[in-house]
C-alpha cells in the first residue's frame, strides 16, 4: 500500500481499494433531484443513482465491473458471467428488492463491507436513514439483517486483483 500525505491508499484493482474509495464517499448527498457526480460520470444524471455510485467507485478503484446503473441489468450481467451468488462475501455487490409484492424486481444495490450469517454491512448510494431505501439521496453505511425478510435477492461478485494485506477500517456490524 502507498501513503499519500497521511492517507493510506491501497493498490488499484483490489478489494481494499474499492472499499477505501466507497468509504470516502459516505455522507455525499445529491445536489438536486438525483443529481450527482456519479450520475454525470455514467451519463445517467437525474436518475436513481445507487448503481452509478458503485460504477463510479469501481472506476476510481480500477476494478472492472459490469454496468449496474440499471440494477436489474447489472444482476443479469453478473449471472451471465457466472459471478452470481446467494451467500455474501466482503466485496460483493448486493442486489435488493424493497417492493413488497409477489414479484422479484431488483431495485437497489450496495457494496458489502462486512458480513455474518445474520447481517451485512454495506455502503450504498441513494439511500436514507429512515425513508426510501432505494431513492434516499445520500451515500450511507447501512446495517441490513439477513433472514426471511432481508430484501436481498443475491450477490454479484466482482473479480479483484490479489492482495495479501489487511482491509481498511470498516464500520462494525450492529448487534440486534
Amino acid at each position: 500500500m502507498d501513503y499519500v500525505g497521511n492517507k493510506m491508499t491501497f493498490p488499484q484493482g483490489t478489494l481494499p481499494r474499492l472499499i477505501e474509495v466507497a468509504l470516502a464517499e459516505v455522507g455525499t448527498a445529491e445536489t438536486g433531484n438525483n443529481e450527482t457526480k456519479y450520475g454525470k460520470f455514467m451519463k445517467a444524471d437525474k436518475l436513481p443513482w445507487c448503481g452509478s455510485f458503485l460504477n463510479w467507485c469501481a472506476d476510481q478503484a480500477g476494478v472492472d465491473v459490469p454496468n449496474v446503473v440499471s440494477t436489474r441489468a447489472g444482476a443479469a450481467a453478473f449471472r451471465k458471467m457466472k459471478r452470481w451468488h446467494t451467500t455474501p462475501r466482503i466485496g460483493d455487490f448486493v442486489f435488493f428488492d424493497f417492493v413488497i409484492d409477489d414479484q422479484t424486481m431488483i431495485n437497489h444495490i450496495g457494496l458489502v463491507v462486512r458480513c455474518s450469517d445474520k447481517q451485512i454491512v454495506t455502503i450504498e448510494g441513494n439511500t436514507s436513514a429512515g425513508g426510501d431505501q432505494r431513492n434516499g439521496g445520500e451515500v450511507m453505511v447501512k446495517y441490513r439483517s439477513l433472514g426471511a425478510r432481508s430484501f436481498v435477492v443475491g450477490y454479484g461478485r466482482p473479480t479483484y486483483e490479489a492482495f495479501a494485506g489487511e482491509l481498511p477500517d470498516r464500520p462494525k456490524g450492529e448487534t440486534k
